[in-house]
C-alpha cells in the first residue's frame, strides 16, 4: 500500500544517509531495541482525575491548548478556531467569538500545543484550565501524561462546536463527573490502563475509534468507588459513562499512549517515531533520538465513508492528537482486532490482515501485550522506524474521525489516512546531520 505515491529511488538506499545508518547500524539498532522495549514495558496507570490547571504543567493563567504541532491563530482551521473561542467563553475570558479573536490576537490569551505540556487532546484537542483531565502515570519509568475528559456527542469543542449545550456539559463534567471519578479513585486505587487496553483488544476494540469494551471495563472499575454519590448524581454518572461507551475511553487511551511515548523519548541514536499528530492544517512528527524537534508537513485528506448528506468536499483535513495511539501500536495498527471498526472505514478482514503485514515492514517488534485474536493472537506492530518507512515507501496507517471543515457541524464520517512522506524525509535528514560525522 503506497497511497501517497512515494517510490524510493533505490531499494538499496544509496545515499549519504544510508552510509550513516550502515556505519551506525549496530548503535541505531540497539537504541531502537531500547526505545521500543520502553514503549512496550511502560506501565500507564490512571492515578487521578483532576482540574487541568492544578496538574497540567504550564496551564496557569489564560492558556488554551490545542491538538497537533504548534500553529498560529491565523493559520488554524475553522473547527479549531471555533473550539478555542468556545473555551475562552467557557472560562469567562470572552463574551463571544469576536472578543475571543481580539484577545488572542492581542496576546492576552496564549495558545500552545498539548504535546508541549505532556498532554494530548481529541480532534481539536482544546483544553483549558477549568476543564478536568485524566492523570496517567507510567509507574515503571516515571513520566506523567494528561488528556481532557471525553465531551460526549453533539456540539463539542473537540469538533469545533459551541452552543449553550456545550457550556452546560462542560460545567457538568467539571462539577459532577470529574470530582466523582477523582473520589472513586481514592476508594478503588490506581487503575492499570494497559491491562484494560489488552482486554479490550480481545473484545473488539482497537482503542482509537472504537472503545466500547474498554469504556465499560473502566466503568466497572470505578463503580465501586461511586457509592458516596447521591442517587441522582450516581444515575447521571452511570448514564453518561455507559451512554458514551463507544468513545469515553478514547482520551484515557490517548493519555496512556502519551505516557508510553514519553518512556521512549530522547533515546540517543533511536530512529523510532514516538509522536504523530495533526492540527487540521499540518501533520507533526517526533523521533525519539531527535528529542522534542517537530517535523511538519501538510495534513492529508482522509479516505473515508461519510454520513448521509456529506462528502469529501465537506471534510476538514486530518486533525487531532489521537494518532498517538497508532504511534504505540493501536488504532490503525490494531484494526484487524476490531470487525466493527473495519466496517466503519470500509475494509474487510483480508484487507486488515494485509495492513498488519505492511505495518510489520516499517516497525521494530510485535507488541508483547497488545494481541490480535483473529491473527492467532499475534502482537500488533509497534515501533515505527523512519529508516524502514523511507526504504519501503510504506506509510503508517491511521484510522480517524472526519470533521466538517466548517465550525460547529461536527463529525461527518470516519476513514483512513497516512502521514505525508516529507516529514519522514525531513526527520531522516536531521538524523543524518546529527549523528553522522
Amino acid at each position: 500500500m503506497n497511497p501517497n505515491g512515494y517510490k524510493p529511488k533505490s531499494q538499496r538506499f544509496k545515499t549519504q544517509g544510508a552510509t550513516c545508518f550502515l556505519t551506525l547500524k549496530d548503535e541505531v539498532d540497539a537504541a531502537n531495541e531500547n526505545a521500543v522495549t520502553r514503549m512496550i514495558e511502560s506501565e500507564p496507570t490512571l492515578v487521578g482525575v483532576e482540574r487541568a490547571a492544578d496538574v497540567v504543567p504550564g496551564l496557569d493563567g489564560r492558556v488554551v491548548l490545542h491538538a497537533g504541532p504548534p500553529i498560529s491563530w491565523e493559520k488554524m482551521c475553522g473547527p479549531m478556531k471555533s473550539g478555542i473561542a468556545g473555551a475562552t467563553i467557557y472560562e469567562g475570558w470572552a463574551r463571544d467569538n469576536a472578543q475571543a479573536d481580539e484577545l488572542i490576537r492581542a496576546g492576552e490569551i496564549r495558545l500552545d500545543s498539548c504535546h508541549e505540556h505532556l498532554s494530548v487532546g481529541s480532534m481539536t484537542g482544546v483544553t483549558s484550565p477549568s476543564m478536568w483531565v485524566f492523570v496517567v502515570k507510567d509507574l515503571k519509568y516515571g513520566s506523567t501524561a494528561y488528556s481532557h475528559l471525553y465531551e460526549g456527542r453533539g456540539a463539542t469543542l473537540a469538533f469545533g462546536g459551541f452552543s449553550p449545550e456545550t457550556i452546560t456539559r462542560l460545567k457538568w463534567l467539571a462539577s459532577t463527573l470529574g470530582p466523582a471519578m477523582r473520589d472513586s479513585l481514592k476508594v478503588v486505587g490506581n487503575i492499570p490502563v494497559k491491562n484494560i487496553i489488552s482486554e479490550g483488544l480481545q473484545m473488539g476494540d482497537e482503542c482509537h475509534n472504537r472503545n466500547v469494551a474498554c469504556s465499560l471495563i473502566l466503568f466497572l472499575r470505578v463503580a465501586d468507588g461511586l457509592h458516596d454519590l447521591d442517587s441522582k448524581r450516581f444515575s447521571q454518572v452511570r448514564e453518561y459513562l455507559t451512554g458514551s461507551r463507544s468513545n469515553f475511553f478514547l482520551t484515557l487511551s490517548m493519555a496512556s499512549c502519551k505516557a508510553m511515548s514519553n518512556a521512549a523519548s530522547n533515546v540517543p541514536f533511536s530512529s523510532l517515531v514516538n509522536v504523530m499528530t495533526r492540527n487540521g492544517v499540518e501533520f507533526g512528527l517526533r523521533v525519539s533520538g531527535l528529542g522534542d524537534r517537530w517535523f511538519v508537513g501538510p495534513a492529508q485528506k482522509i479516505r473515508g465513508l461519510y454520513f448521509p448528506g456529506y462528502s469529501e468536499a465537506d471534510a476538514n483535513l486530518d486533525m487531532g492528537d489521537s494518532a498517538i495511539t497508532e504511534s504505540m501500536g493501536l488504532g490503525g495498527f490494531a484494526m484487524a482486532a476490531s470487525p466493527p471498526m473495519l466496517q466503519l472505514v470500509g475494509l474487510n478482514p483480508e484487507a486488515a490482515s494485509r495492513l498488519v503485514k505492511e505495518m510489520d515492514q516499517i516497525t521494530t517488534k510485535t507488541h508483547k501485550y497488545f494481541a490480535i485474536p483473529s491473527l492467532g493472537f499475534r502482537g500488533t506492530p509497534v515501533g515505527i522506524d523512519i529508516r524502514k518507512v523511507l526504504k519501503t515507501g510504506l506509510l503508517p496507517i491511521i484510522n480517524t474521525g472526519i470533521s466538517h471543515r466548517e465550525a460547529g457541524i461536527g463529525q461527518i464520517g470516519a476513514g483512513l489516512v497516512n502521514p505525508p512522506m516529507e516529514v519522514f524525509k525531513a526527520a531522516f535528514a536531521e538524523f543524518v546531520n546529527r549523528y553522522h560525522s
